[in-house]
């Protein structure tokens, strides 16, 4: 299947409406095959602090107890999914959600050997299942949440599941849309990164925060994907916007 687009939603974004429902009806209106993947990590984290638990992270990456684990899956797979699909229907889109446990879309095994509890890294995709409702010209939306080895949910960050998702996909462009327009160096945006370069825009704080795992995620990507951008929601109707990662063969190229 030609002409998809995988877009990632960041979590910072997705409980503004009038963001939401723009993104949304842009997405209604482009032509082509869409799957959302999205995040929501700071209603997750709102929700542990109700649980009386305060969010702990290394390397970027949430340290997943069981107790958070449960909070992950019901704000993602619950919340955010249905409030992200309400809004594509509302905006005439056909969308339908699912999270990675489901069917087992998306298997992960235990990151860091299990050093950060139930937090994990995706092994396998099940196309078939994306294809499929793409196919019947639905937008799949899809949580992160993951089947783990032992059956049980593993929390796998949204960037690098839309990079594997996009990956295994064979997906024509991958979009890391937040509220951000893209990768910038002292205010000014970076029109097209060599993905040798990330590490070294990480390192000398160019990249920080949360552009970091963007990133690195979309370095991994960029090779097997036929386009990667990061940026705002322009980017889904302006294909010069945003900031390009790409693989270092054609990244002077862009």
């Amino acid at each position: 299947m030609s002409g998809i687009t995988v877009v990632k939603v960041g979590g910072h974004e997705v409980d503004d409406p009038a963001w939401l429902e723009r993104m949304a009806t842009t997405i209604a209106n482009r032509s082509g095959a869409t799957v959302v993947i999205h995040g929501g990590g700071k209603e997750v984290s709102a929700l542990q602090r109700t649980m009386g638990a305060e969010p702990e992270w290394r390397d970027g990456l949430r340290v997943t107890t069981p107790d958070t684990m449960r909070a992950v899956a019901m704000v993602l797979s619950g919340i955010v999914n249905k409030r992200i699909v309400s809004a594509l229907l509302t905006a005439g889109a056909d969308a339908a959600g699912i999270s990675g446990e489901d069917g087992a879309l998306l298997r992960a095994r235990f990151s860091h050997g299990g050093a950060l509890g139930r937090t994990g890294e995706i092994e396998a995709v099940r196309t078939d299942l994306l294809l499929g409702w793409m196919e019947a010209g639905i937008v799949p939306v899809v949580s992160p949440v993951s089947r783990g080895p032992d059956g049980g949910a593993l929390n796998v960050n949204a960037d690098d599941a839309a990079a594997a998702v996009a990956a295994a996909l064979g997906a024509d462009e991958l979009l890391f849309v937040s509220n951000v327009a893209g990768v910038l160096a002292e205010g000014s945006l970076i029109g097209s990164i060599d993905a040798d370069d990330v590490e070294r825009l990480i390192g000398d704080g160019t990249a920080s925060g949360g552009m970091a795992p963007k990133l690195r995620s979309a370095a991994r990507a960029a090779s097997a994907v036929g386009r990667v951008r990061i940026g705002g929601v322009e980017m889904l109707e302006d294909t010069d916007a945003g900031t390009r990662v790409a693989p270092a063969s054609i990244a002077t190229e862009a």
